[in-house]
């Protein structure tokens, strides 16, 4: 058994309608070495924390340190960067209240993590439509940079990294900064060509009205050249919020 310590992180808002799916997918990872399961809430009012609450005793089942911790935080990535503070692993996890991790990810995780130690590694993901409809979303590590060869999702980070960076909360683009800046950096890469996670659309970097879509291509561009990249990336941005926004749109 791996004695490699992860940690996977859960950040909610009122997530009562999602969050289960979620917990279970944990509930069911095939990891046998020690996980820590941290539920970093910003002040839930619809039932998060009782359904929450619910899941204790089966996590304590499965030798899962789960912790609850509900306070307030300033939105999505300042509750991750709370998260991160809170947790030991050796290995960091984020998935979020509406997606799930398959059954084999964390195992799969450590295999590569013990076989390279990279720093940040990621793999596919599968993109489910409000229609119901899925596509796999493949995860591909090349010298042009670009969100659309990687998913946050799916990502693990060694501790020491994220020791070195955080996300910065400024945009709903953060986590697209972060891994941008760990791969400027050198830092060594994994990518994982199995299916490691399922993401549901429709949340909010998805579902995006179309007035909206301005200035989510200057946010997304801010990131590129935060991180030295050309301005021709600006056509990069906006083709792939178009081809997002339509996603969602068909979907």
């Amino acid at each position: 058994m791996s004695e490699v310590r992860v940690s996977v992180i859960t950040v909610c808002m009122n997530a009562a309608a999602t969050i289960s799916r979620t917990l279970d997918s944990m509930l069911l990872q095939t990891y046998k070495g020690p996980i820590e399961y941290i539920i970093k809430d910003g002040g839930s009012t619809d039932g998060t924390l009782d359904i929450a609450g619910s899941y204790a005793e089966r996590f304590a089942g499965r030798n899962v340190d789960y912790r609850i911790v509900s306070e307030p935080d300033k939105g999505i990535y300042d509750a991750m960067n709370r998260g991160i503070d809170l947790s030991h692993g050796e290995l960091i996890g984020i998935i979020n209240a509406d997606d799930m991790y398959e059954k084999g990810c964390i195992e799969t995780v450590v295999k590569r993590y013990e076989e390279t130690g990279f720093d940040l590694c990621f793999g596919n993901l599968r993109m489910i439509m409000s229609s119901g409809n899925t596509f796999v979303k493949k995860a591909r590590l090349r010298k042009y940079t670009t969100s659309r060869d990687w998913n946050h999702p799916t990502q693990f980070v060694k501790r020491e990294i994220y020791d070195k960076y955080r996300y910065r909360c400024l945009n709903i683009s953060d986590d697209m900064d972060l891994y941008f800046a760990v791969k400027k950096s050198g830092a060594r890469i994994e990518v994982i060509d199995e299916l490691l996670a399922d993401f549901t659309m429709g949340g909010v970097s998805t579902n995006i009205p179309l007035r909206e879509i301005p200035e989510r291509v200057g946010r997304r561009y801010e990131v590129y050249r935060h991180n030295g990249y050309s301005r021709a990336y600006i056509i990069e941005c906006v083709a792939f919020e178009l081809i997002k926004y339509l996603g969602a749109k068909l979907g």
